[in-house]
Order: structure tokens, then sequence, then C-alpha cells
């Protein structure tokens, strides 16, 4: 009897172990739980690459590769800086929060890709160009700032751009993308985008992303209807020019704003992403079958939580990462993970000064965290994150502020100030939604190390703060900051190494190292 139950054991271990194994070496969604939203996809070859928003952030526009539609690894930015202006600069109380360039478009035709962009910061639409995927970009510019377009690089040669909110029109551009056609007018191509979600809407159509397949056009819109959640509407066509039919392409879980991509091996997918609070706007796939010449997106009209494509490796080193701030002699002196909160100034940082370090250094006065310059950021991620470093604050001076935070427009802060010619370790909350200190607590050294742990579980959206005189032990300050995801700064938390001058300029403060963990 006993072997019996053995052999009965041994049978179900080997019919569930591959299952399991399976499961295991699976990808799951969302397929990066960071802010990467408003993204565009295309694949050439057998590699994938996907362009996104980043706002305000300079360097800005990035371009990430993958050869599995999971794992993206960051190639280049399209630009470093968008515009030269005080909104960029953060000069005369001016910023461009929430705005910067928004929602591009990514294609790829005779060996060059093309990205576009719009932003009402520089009010102008942006196109690079570039023969590789790491730059360098070439840059054509014209006005206006054509709203959440699409770019269509015809069979026949022609550029069509579509764009709008609700009523969507199609505009033809010049060859060399200087601008529109001359005696060319734009056109509506759908005058009630959203119709197929009803007459009662909260968000009409946009984010217009278009594809050929088979000899038909399809157009993928994102509406919110109200009372409902962000919805995928899908139109075809059998000419760019109409008559076009729509249909609701996706209702679940508020998964909305992408388009299509095939595999190599003819599966097919949307790409699509979903607004998770205080992390950011997430990207999610879908699976798409073909059905009557239509998308159809999901499974039985949902978003599946495992995909049949392979295991989701880590957000680590690809589109975050630890920085010792150690530099070898060609290598690039920030790596691409970094991005400024605007325009940095740049002859305010050094990572070659000190060797080793990042130098934040001090030139005028400022009385806002928000609009102080050179904060460099990295994405905070989910489901929980950590990030730490440590400080030399023998250089700073009376007045100055410096340390770690988790940025949007509530944020958070824990640092260190000269007060009195005095150092105190300060924790600053935004709960309130107003910068208050919250905890200060006097500090007798020149080196100190800071930590903030973010908890995105179930859109907890917690941010906790700490600090360590050791690098060993660490001693919670202040109070934990819940973190919302505002619109007027419209971007995922961000964490940010600061350093900006209430007194007196000329200080500095040594960053030795930066490092990021997936546990809290």
């Amino acid at each position: 009897m006993k072997n019996k139950i053995l052999l009965l054991l041994i049978s179900f271990c080997l019919m569930v172990k591959p299952h399991v194994f399976a499961q295991k070496n699976l990808a799951k969604n969302p397929v990066v739980y960071a802010d990467v939203p408003d993204l565009s996809i295309i694949r050439v070859g057998n590699t994938y690459y996907m362009s996104s928003t980043t706002m305000h952030m300079s360097p800005g526009l990035p371009i990430m590769s993958s050869k599995d539609l999971v794992n993206w690894q960051l190639e280049s930015y399209c630009y470093d800086k968008l515009v030269e202006n005080d909104a960029m600069n953060l000069n005369n109380g001016q910023n461009t929060y929430g705005k910067g360039s928004w929602a591009s478009c990514i294609r790829y035709q005779n060996g060059l890709f093309y990205v576009s962009t719009f932003a009402a910061t520089s009010g102008k639409t942006h196109i690079f160009t570039s023969k590789n995927s790491k730059g360098p970009w070439q840059e054509k510019t014209f006005k206006p700032a054509y709203h959440d377009h699409t770019i269509f690089l015809d069979e026949d040669g022609k550029i069509y751009m579509i764009y709008g909110a609700g009523k969507l029109k199609i505009l033809e551009l010049k060859t060399d993308l200087s601008g529109t056609v001359e005696g060319v007018e734009e056109k509506v191509l759908i005058e009630n985008a959203s119709a197929p979600a009803g007459d009662k809407i909260m968000l009409g159509a946009e984010g217009s992303q278009l594809f050929k397949i088979k000899g038909k056009y399809y157009l993928f819109n994102i509406c919110w209807p109200r009372g409902g959640m962000r919805t995928v509407i899908i139109h075809r066509a059998d000419k760019i020019t109409g008559p076009w039919e729509g249909r609701i392409g996706l209702q679940d879980l508020g998964v909305a704003q992408g388009g299509l991509i095939d595999t190599p091996d003819g599966r097919w997918y949307s790409y699509l992403f979903r607004d998770n609070g205080g992390v950011g706007r997430i990207p999610y796939l879908v699976p798409v079958e073909w059905k009557d010449g239509w998308p159809v997106l999901g499974e039985n009209g949902k978003v599946p939580m495992t995909l049949n494509l392979p295991a989701n490796k880590s957000l680590m080193p690809n589109l975050v990462n630890s920085d010792e701030f150690t530099r070898k002699k060609g290598e690039a002196k920030l790596p691409l993970v970094w991005q400024w909160n605007h325009n940095p100034a740049n002859h305010l940082w050094s990572i070659s000064e000190r060797k080793g370090f990042l130098r934040l250094k001090t030139d005028r006065i400022d009385t806002a965290f928000t609009q102080a310059r050179n904060t460099l950021t990295q994405r905070t991620f989910g489901p929980t994150c950590s990030g730490f470093t440590m400080l030399d604050l023998s250089q700073m001076k009376e007045g100055d502020f410096a340390g770690l935070s988790v940025l949007q427009k509530n944020f958070g802060q824990v640092g260190v100030k000269i007060e009195n010619g005095k150092k105190s370790i300060v924790m600053v909350s935004t709960n309130t939604g107003k910068p208050l200190e919250i905890q200060k607590i006097q500090l007798e050294q020149n080196k100190i190390y800071l930590k903030i742990n973010c908890d995105f579980t179930d859109k907890k959206d917690l941010a906790t703060f700490f600090y360590s005189l050791d690098g060993k032990t660490w001693t919670s300050i202040g109070e934990p900051l819940k973190m919302p995801y505002t619109l007027p700064h419209f971007m995922g938390y961000r964490f940010g190494l600061f350093n900006y001058a209430t007194k007196n300029t000329g200080g500095f403060t040594d960053f030795d190292w930066f490092r990021v963990s997936d546990s809290i």
C-alpha cells in the first residue's frame, strides 16, 4: 500500500512541476512596474523599440529596446533639452510641471527611425530622426503643437499626422518633416471618435496611434466614459481617409492607450498602460486575436496577469540602477537612468571634481524645493523599492539644504540643513499640501546616510524616511508620506538627490553613491 501511495505522489509531482516551472518562467502584468506612460512600440527584425513620455525631465523622450517585449533597456534620449526658456530652466518663478513633451510616436522606415512628440512648453511639434536607436538624433520643429498625434509613413511615401481629442483630424507633412504640406488642408478624419463608448464622455478620444495591417488601417485611441473607466477605442478603414467604423476594444482595469505589435513568430499583442497611483502610469501587454478583420483584445475581454512571454527579470539595471559615481575613461558622465528635474545648470554639478562623488553646487537663493535647480532623479518602482545615499556635508553653507527626496507635487524630503552654524537632520512632508518640517535632529558630524522606502503595494502609496550615522543602524524620522498621483505634476514619484541654498551661495554637497533596492 505504501508503495502505491509513493508512486501516486511521484506521478503527481511529475505532472505538477513542469506547470509550476512554466508559470515561474512566464511574464506577468504589469510588464514594467514603473512610470513609463504613453508608450509607442515598433518591431525592427527581432528587436522591439519603445518611446515614452518623461514630461519636464531632461534629457527627455527616452528610447528603449527589448528582445522579448518584457525586459527593456534604455538606448538614448531624443533630446538633451527640450527648449531653453524660463519655464524649463526654473527661472523667475516659472516651471513646466505637468507639461514638457507628451505622447510620443515611434516609427521606422527604410533604415530610419522617426520619433515625434509635442509640447505646450515649446508651443511646437518636434520630430526626431536617426539611423541608430542610440542616436545621434536630428530634430525638426514646427508650430503648432499637435495634440496627442500619431505619424504614419505610408507605402506611397506620404507622411500623415492624425491628432486631436474627440474630433480627430488628419494632415500631410512635408517629406523633410519641416511642417505641413502647403496647399493641402487638414481634414476631419472622425467627427466623434468617442462615439463607440456612448454619449457621456469625460475624456474625449485621444492618444491616436495608427497601423496598417494586411491592407487595412487600424486607429487606436483612449476615451473615458463618465462613471466608467479608461477605455480602448478601435476604428478601422480600407483607406486612410475613411470611412471609418469603430468599436470598443477593451474595458478592464482602466488599462488603455497604446496600440498593436506582433512577434516574429506571428503572435499579436496590444501594448497599453494603467494609472496606478503614486508609482505612475505602468505598461501592460494584452494578447490579441484576429476575428473578422478586427483585433480582439484580452482573454474573454479581460487583462491577463500572466503572459506567454519570457519572465520579467527586473527593472534593474535597465530602467533604474544604483550608481557609485565612479567613471572609467570614455564613460558617460551620467548613465541613462538619471534625468534632471527640468533643465540642469551644467556648471553647477560635477562627477570629476572629486573622484567617486557627485557634487551639487549652489549659485542662487531658492525658497521652494520644486523651484530649485539640479535635482537629479530616477524613477521609483513597485511594488516596493528603496533609495539610499551618503552625503559629505563639510562644504555646505549657512541656509543650505541637501539630501534625498521623493519628488511630485506632494513631495517628501530627508536631508541636512545648516541653521545658525549648526547642522540638523530634517524631514519635510507635504501631507497637508504644503511643505512642513515634521522633525529636526541635531547633527554633530559631516557624514550622513539617508534612505526612503516606497510601498506601492495595492496602491498603498506610502513613503517612509530614515537616517543613519554609520550606514548600519537606521532610524526613522518624521512621518510617512502619502504619495498621491497629482495632475499638476502628471508623473510618478521620483527619487531625487538635491542641494539648494536659502541664504548664501557658493556651498556644495558631495554624494558618495546612490543605491536602489526592490525590497524595503
